[in-house]
């Protein structure tokens, strides 16, 4: 009876356990150093960065500064364990999530095609996450403060200004880089 049982259990394959992205929020300006202190502990981690031209009074310089500020990504199991030692590292603030306590996994189309952008070394710069129907404010121009929908229209971005009592409204066409949610 014995030998049956080891014959059973040597045809059943162990699957590793699967790896997810998590998005993680850190301390402002920790990125490099929570990156750092991740790869140490043998974490794989993704931290999209630019490089820009700073400007001092005496000179300029090549820096690199990372694409979302605040924000890296781990490559971890989903168990406790490794959402615990993630937390556990110096400047790390939160796993980013819908549901308290249940961080959400990050496709894996999204990390490898950020990655294949980043890789090109092109001018990436970040845009803001905007959705149709949702409310936005001009930042700047001399629209700045102006709020109202984001629509698009054959193939252009629109503001739309409502004015409820009587139920019309104005659109201006707008570059979505000069908008913010609100």
């Amino acid at each position: 009876m014995s030998e049956s049982i080891l014959e059973q259990t040597s045809d059943l394959t162990v699957e590793p356990e699967r790896l997810f992205w998590y998005a993680v929020y850190v301390k402002s300006r920790h990125e490099f150093r929570v990156q750092e202190y991740l790869s140490y502990s043998h974490i794989e981690t993704f931290l999209p960065t630019v490089v820009r031209v700073s400007r001092w009074k005496d000179r300029k310089k090549l820096v690199t500064f990372p694409l979302f500020p605040g924000y890296l990504f781990v490559h971890i199991c989903p168990g406790k364990d490794a959402l615990l030692s993630v937390l556990k590292t110096q400047g790390v603030v939160k796993f980013l999530s819908n549901r308290p306590g249940h961080p959400d996994p990050v496709p894996d189309e999204q990390i490898t095609s950020l990655k294949n952008l980043v890789a090109l070394g092109k001018d990436i710069e970040p845009y803001p996450y905007l959705k149709e129907g949702r409310r936005v404010r001009i930042k700047w121009g001399p629209l700045a403060g102006i709020e109202g929908i984001l629509t698009e229209k054959r193939g252009q971005h629109m503001l739309v200004l409502s004015i409820d009592i009587l139920q019309q409204g104005a659109s201006v066409r707008i570059d979505a880089a000069d908008v913010e949610p609100v």
